[in-house]
């Protein structure tokens, strides 16, 4: 009952702070249709270039146009969807080098959900927007039914999970570097932006084997949508959840971890 009561507690805490900020995003419109007009620019490039790509060829490896917009679409709105629910993790460097944390550990709430919930990246909302719009396209266009919908929904929500738990651990790091800039958590955005875009087969087994069992992006959009366009057989939806506890797990003590060796500012 006393874990019930704990994870109840963080839950409310998280959807009040989240909360606020939203409320607060309505005070400054003007900066909100600015970031979600800049994020539905991004995400619309890459629309345009695999519209423009896949009018000279008609597949990589083995991915044809609608095949790649569910991969694409499934990336953009899985990773969109992290930002909006725990950008604020992005930052825990700034918070370690003013000792912001200080605040934040005395306060009666768990300290990684207070840090989680403490931002929302605005140009998300663009994002999300244009990540759907590429998936329902795809979705369609590649013959996937209203029956997939649920399975979707539920690889969708590991997806989220995994990118904010990996997020968090190498947010984490700064706990020992020591540095405002989130480098390690950086690298790893742009990793999964420029490398998880395209079929993970265009490149050599021992990436394919890194990004799978090392560093388990592939479970957060790859394999997903190898599931969905049935290139996976069924038993591959246990693996997506799998990945989502297991980086959840590793989220929890690396952030745990920091939090014991943190020696506030100045030291």
């Amino acid at each position: 009952m006393a874990d019930k009561g704990t994870a109840l507690h963080a839950a409310g805490v998280y959807r009040r702070s989240i909360g606020a900020y939203l409320r607060s995003i309505g005070e400054y419109p003007a900066d909100f249709w600015v970031m979600t007009v800049s994020g539905t620019f991004w995400q619309g490039m890459l629309f345009a270039f695999l519209s423009i790509l896949f009018a000279n060829v008609k597949a990589i490896a083995g991915w044809d146009y609608h095949e790649m917009l569910v991969l694409a679409g499934f990336l953009a709105t899985s990773w969109s969807a992290t930002a909006l629910l725990w950008d604020g993790i992005w930052e825990t460097g700034k918070m370690i080098v003013e000792g912001d944390l200080d605040y934040r550990i005395t306060r009666p709430a768990p300290v990684l959900v207070q840090v989680g919930s403490k931002h929302v990246g605005m140009q998300v909302f663009g994002e999300v927007t244009m990540g759907l719009v590429m998936l329902v396209i795809g979705w369609t266009g590649a013959g996937l039914g209203l029956a997939a919908i649920p399975v979707g929904l539920f690889l969708l929500a590991c997806a989220i999970v995994i990118q904010a738990s990996l997020l968090t651990v190498a947010n984490a790091v700064n706990f020992w570097m020591k540095g405002r800039t989130p480098v390690i958590a950086f690298a790893l955005t742009e990793l999964q932006n420029e490398a998880l875009r395209f079929p993970l087969t265009i490149f050599p087994v021992a990436v394919r084997l890194a990004l799978t069992f090392g560093l388990p992006l592939a479970f957060a959009s790859f394999i997903p949508a190898q599931i969905l366009t049935g290139r996976l057989s069924e038993w591959w939806i246990l693996t997506p959840p799998i990945a989502a506890a297991a980086t959840v797990a590793i989220a929890i003590w690396s952030f745990r971890a920091g939090l014991k060796a943190y020696d506030s500012a100045g030291h």
